[in-house]
């Protein structure tokens, strides 16, 4: 079974929107394109090669994502990355199969996370996930999200896409690797644990204060 590989540029406050120019993705009015960009340096350049040039991997792209992609790449035969891109297959959740033209293109038209767990029990390399913010809700709240790769790169932003909502299903996270750099992003890679994990840092004997506060917010709801 494959597995599903999330790859995230976030800011400090979960914006993923247009990281790497401002004319990436203006919807929304979105005006701070491009905020990724400063922070990179060898240890993020480094990341990324052995992450999406080094490995073997398709593409899960939503359309938008899709667009933004076939209308760079093909156009960097000469980068590693492009050429990468350029030969491995493309999967592509839309409802508009007929506007895929970069070559490896294939749709997967339907409920994403239909569509998706369908791809995964397929034969074939793992699938990565770059951008595609509207394919998170569906895959996370469905558990097909094996591996997350988030940069965090030092800013905020205020507005904007994100990638994570109400819809995910709760799961840990295990740590497997974590990288700082001089620009003060943070590489961190997670792996699914199993279920969330809870306790609690109450005192063994509730004081009549506390036992107030939750009566409180029961009947408030």
């Amino acid at each position: 079974m494959r597995k599903v590989i999330g790859g995230l540029f976030l800011s400090v406050d979960g914006v993923m929107q247009a990281p790497g120019g401002p004319r990436e993705d203006p919807t929304g009015g979105f005006e701070l394109g491009g905020w990724a960009a400063p922070h990179f340096d060898e240890t993020l350049f480094g990341f990324l090669a052995e992450t999406m040039e080094n490995a073997e991997y398709d593409l899960l792209l939503g359309r938008k994502t899709y667009e933004i992609f076939a209308a760079h790449w093909p156009y960097q035969p000469e980068t590693p990355l492009g050429a990468k891109f350029d030969q491995i297959r493309k999967y592509v959740v839309t409802a508009t199969p007929d506007l895929l033209t970069w070559q490896g293109s294939e749709a997967l038209v339907g409920d994403p996370a239909q569509t998706v767990a369908a791809l995964k029990r397929s034969d074939g390399p793992d699938l990565v996930i770059q951008g595609s913010s509207e394919l998170y809700p569906a895959l996370l709240g469905a558990g097909l999200v094996d591996r997350l790769w988030i940069i965090t790169l030092p800013v905020l932003l205020g507005k904007g896409k994100r990638p994570f909502g109400d819809a995910a299903a709760p799961t840990s996270l295990r740590l497997v690797d974590h990288r700082v750099a001089g620009s003060g992003a943070v590489v961190t890679v997670y792996e699914r644990a199993g279920a969330v994990p809870v306790g609690d840092f109450e005192m063994e004997t509730p004081s009549d204060a506390e036992l107030a506060r939750r009566d409180k917010m029961m009947r408030e709801g």
